[in-house]
């Protein structure tokens, strides 16, 4: 596995962390981070991401919601909703990031992590965020 589908896969089981908590989420992903991410190669991209995702949570969300046909942010699986997060992020934020490579890590490991149809659902959302930014 690569440094950057490492990062995306720490990003995400830390946001998850993140949504189960009732504190704040910034305090929750400082957790995670001090006992769950050693030092090395895919830790800057990991702070990337999960940095970007908090910053831009609303218009992340915003913009997964406007493709999202009888689906609520909130009412999305957290897995499903945080993969989406984070590649939305990339897609809309990070330039180096191709918008393809995004979507199919984020279905890769919406599939890995989610459920049967994880990845239909996430590539469906996902694509129409891309198309909607042009």
């Amino acid at each position: 596995m690569g440094a950057r589908r490492g990062a995306r896969e720490l990003a995400l089981q830390a946001l998850f962390f993140a949504d189960m908590q009732t504190e704040s989420r910034r305090d929750a992903v400082s957790l995670f981070r001090e006992h769950f991410v050693s030092e090395g190669d895919s830790l800057p991209f990991f702070d990337t991401l999960v940095s970007g995702v908090l910053d831009y949570q609303d218009e992340i969300d915003a913009a997964i919601s406007k493709h999202s046909k009888n689906w609520k942010v909130y009412r999305m699986s957290a897995v499903d909703r945080n993969v989406m997060r984070i590649s939305a992020f990339e897609i809309l934020y990070l330039e180096e990031v191709p918008d393809k490579v995004a979507i199919n890590e984020a279905i890769e490991i919406g599939k890995c992590y989610g459920t049967y149809e994880s990845g239909a659902f996430i590539n469906g959302i996902l694509d129409a965020v891309s198309l909607g930014k042009e």
